[in-house]
């Protein structure tokens, strides 16, 4: 995720990266101004093609429904991007309850358990980043007498391993009454919030927009920006050819951002920093359970 200052007005105007749309649609846009050009031209020479002058009337109707259509596209994208921001806020919030908790009630004499958790809790949270993506990087977890890599690698879901091994030492310290029945209660609603929320993060990656939906958008993009020069050509002549490259430019922006920000646990320039906020999840959870009780 780019990092930026919003009230840089026009240093933002002026600012290229590697996903910026304008380069990723430089050949379809070439190809579209070429193809405007020759319909331009056979107008312009052949009069008797103005017959496709009165479409433009056609093209301002079909304009106005497929702004609409594309507004719907980019806010239930944005809403999947956001909804997905909060859900990993919230992991941060959960993650730092879940270690207070277990920093505040377990006693001095559980150091295995205290260990437990300042090592799983951050591998948990490393283990969902590469999960939502494609896939877990042990390299990623720190090694540990708890759960071995081999064991991790042998797994399908390995944040539901990870969390099965907090659940379980939690059991063991609740029938070696370590802990009493109302302190477990207490600490495993922050366990279960946390994995309720990878719940709603696989939601939002598996379940993309309705395929016909975004194949018809597509289409409808598609066939109004390639009649569109017939009917400005009458009146615009070649201002017809860098008015429609622009057009499709804009339509086909929209798209493209919505596409990218749809699935906001990736490693595209506009999703979610996931790796910043597990790191930070992992700084503070090690320092909440640092054993340093006197």
């Amino acid at each position: 995720m780019i990092q930026y200052n919003p009230k840089e007005w026009f240093g933002l105007i002026f600012k290229f990266h590697k996903s910026d749309t304008f380069r990723q649609m430089f050949g379809v846009l070439l190809v579209f101004a070429i193809f405007c050009s020759t319909v331009v031209f056979l107008e312009l020479r052949y009069e008797d093609m103005y017959v496709f002058s009165n479409t433009i009337q056609i093209h301002s109707l079909l304009g106005f429904v497929i702004g609409l259509l594309l507004v719907f596209r980019t806010n239930s994208a944005y809403d999947r991007w956001w909804e997905g921001r909060k859900l990993w806020g919230a992991l941060v919030n959960n993650s730092r309850n879940f270690a207070i908790k277990i920093h505040a009630i377990l006693p001095a004499s559980e150091k295995e358990s205290r260990n437990l958790y300042k090592v799983l809790i951050p591998n948990y949270v490393f283990a969902m980043k590469e999960h939502l993506r494609e896939g877990v990087k042990l390299e990623e977890l720190e090694d540990n007498q708890f759960i071995s890599h081999q064991k991790l690698a042998k797994a399908n879901h390995i944040p539901n391993l990870i969390a099965s091994r907090m659940y379980q030492c939690l059991h063991e310290l609740y029938q070696n009454k370590a802990i009493s029945g109302d302190q477990l209660i207490t600490i495993d609603r922050e366990l279960n919030a946390i994995t309720d929320i990878i719940g709603a993060c696989e939601r939002i990656k598996n379940t993309p927009i309705p395929f016909s939906y975004n194949l018809f958008l597509k289409k409808f993009i598609f066939a109004y920006t390639l009649t569109l020069p017939f009917g400005l050509a009458y009146d615009l002549h070649y201002w017809t050819i860098p008015i429609c490259t622009f057009i499709l430019y804009i339509f086909g922006s929209l798209e493209l951002l919505a596409e990218e920000i749809e699935d906001p646990f990736g490693t595209d320039t506009n999703d979610l920093n996931t790796q910043g906020i597990s790191e930070t999840i992992k700084s503070n959870v090690k320092e909440i359970l640092e054993d340093n009780r006197s």
